[in-house]
């Protein structure tokens, strides 16, 4: 069973993976045309199609030419064709205007009782999923009209017009692609058939622009300061540009606010940009000019945090809307005795929390502190060793197995990262490959942190802001590939995450 926006995700996902969406529609129509001709043996006989402007109308628009050929196939389109609304619904209209095909428009709606007291098969391909609401004219009157009859066949194509609304066709069959969609029964949709369309497995297994297109919240046109996400990120001491870079990536990525709580050296270092942690001198003036977007926080102790600093960033807790622990952190004793003190602050106020680099030593140590709650791990091989005790194998599907038996086990999302990246919240998991060898440069990691916790900070749930993070991450590397070749580093990766969003938003 899935979702109407997973399906989304396919679609798109499918075409990012060269599976065009005028093949699925074809393959849809196909496999609507073969059901109704070999398993209903509907043949030589008059079927009428009431057809839609979007791609469930252009699904029926395929199927009405393939059964064409040996039934007297009538097609009435609620609208007019220049309302059809996407180029494969179009081209597949045209297609049919060659054919022995008779074609009324919404300018013929009083003729519709009598095509259906005609017809001996009524199919209904006028809206699928992704349209919500009561229905409005005319499909309101003609879906009443085509539930009046009572002695003819009558299919829904993918989901019944009206689906969930008081005024639904009520069909005999519902054709569905690729699999049964939530709330589908046999009292709301007949006897459902399931029609295979040769969605790419790709498209399933891995992620794509597809997550980013559906989950990702576009900032309303009355929206404020601040509700567009705001995040903390506690990192730095030994290394200095790990939080800079993740700060910079969260703000690329949309997040309304950043506010930095690091060591006094650090945070001197963020808020100058000076040459001693961005070079080349050029490089570091371009950050200095973003860098007065930053909330930088200095903590007590000039070189690490430490258990004093937990009073100071207590003032945090309702100003932000996700966290970000760990990238720079290093592992003195004394800042890790902190984390997990820090982390159950947090999470003990509802706050989601990305947990990455130094930080996941810690959880590692002790379970309970993240145990079914609301975080995201981000290891990369040896700190999933760190957190589990488990060396993974090098067998892909072995170490999916291990990576979604892990998250199921602590109740998070873990993404590891890895020359194929393995998102999953124990039971859903997703993998990635779009990124190059030029992302193994030290802070990419930290780039990948800040977008996730960008993303949890726009109430993106966990699974989601994982995977869309990681596509934008790696998506953006290629970018920067394009450009540098083998010279990419992590500042090129981030300067480039806007154009990821442009391009697929």
């Amino acid at each position: 069973m899935i979702s109407e926006k997973e399906i989304k995700v396919l679609d798109i996902n499918s075409e990012f993976y060269k599976t065009p969406a005028k093949k699925l529609m074809e393959n849809a129509g196909k496999g609507l045309s073969d059901f109704i001709k070999n398993e209903l043996k509907i043949i030589q006989k008059n079927i009428l199609f009431f057809c839609g402007m979007g791609n469930n109308g252009g699904d029926g628009f395929v199927a009405a030419r393939h059964l064409s050929q040996k039934n007297n196939v009538t097609v009435f389109i609620v609208g007019k064709e220049n309302n059809i609304k996407t180029k494969i619904s179009k081209e597949n209209f045209q297609k049919l205007k060659k054919l022995n095909i008779k074609i009324y428009n919404i300018e013929s709606i009083g003729k519709i009782k009598d095509l259906i007291q005609k017809s001996d098969l009524i199919v209904d391909s006028m809206l699928g999923i992704g349209i919500s609401g009561p229905l409005r004219e005319p499909y309101n009157s003609i879906v009443k009209q085509i539930n009046k009859e009572k002695n003819k066949i009558k299919i829904s194509v993918d989901i019944p017009t009206g689906f969930k609304t008081d005024n639904s066709v009520k069909p005999h069959y519902t054709v569905t692609f690729h699999d049964v969609k939530f709330d589908m029964d046999k009292k709301n949709c007949g006897i459902i058939k399931i029609v295979d369309i040769k969605i790419p497995e790709k498209a399933i297994r891995y992620v794509g622009p597809g997550e980013l297109n559906v989950y990702y919240p576009m900032p309303k046109k009355d929206s404020h300061k601040g509700e567009n996400g705001n995040v903390l990120i506690i990192g730095g001491g030994p290394y200095h540009g790990a939080p800079a870079l993740s700060s910079f990536a969260a703000q690329r990525t949309g997040s309304d606010l950043i506010y930095i709580a690091t060591p006094k050296k650090v945070a001197q270092a963020i808020t100058s940009y000076s040459p001693l942690i961005i070079k080349p001198n050029k490089l570091a003036k371009e950050l200095a000019k973003i860098s007065p977007n930053l909330i930088v926080k200095e903590l007590n102790d000039e070189n690490v945090l430490i258990e004093k600093d937990i009073e100071i960033i207590k003032g945090f807790v309702n100003k932000i809307d996700s966290l970000l622990i760990g990238p720079g952190l290093g592992t003195s004793e004394r800042t890790q005795r902190c984390i997990e003190k820090i982390i159950r602050l947090f999470l003990k106020q509802n706050k989601p929390v990305v947990i990455d680099a130094d930080a996941i030593k810690v959880v590692g140590k002790n379970h309970s502190i993240i145990k079914n709650k609301d975080v995201i791990l981000t290891p990369h091989l040896n700190e999933f060793k760190e957190l589990t005790g488990v060396k993974l194998s090098k067998d892909l599907d072995e170490r999916i197995d291990t990576v979604k038996k892990w998250a199921k086990k602590l109740g998070v999302t873990i993404l590891l990262k890895g020359p194929v990246d393995i998102i999953s919240n124990g039971e859903d998991t997703k993998l990635n490959d779009v990124h190059n060898v030029s992302m193994t440069v030290g802070g990419t990691g930290d780039v990948l942190a800040g977008i996730t916790s960008s993303l949890l900070s726009k109430g993106v749930n966990s699974f989601n802001s994982a995977r869309i993070a990681i596509f934008i991450n790696g998506y953006a590397g290629n970018l920067a590939f394009k450009k540098r070749s083998y010279g990419v580093i992590a500042t090129d990766i981030i300067e480039e995450i806007p154009n990821v969003l442009k391009q697929y938003l």
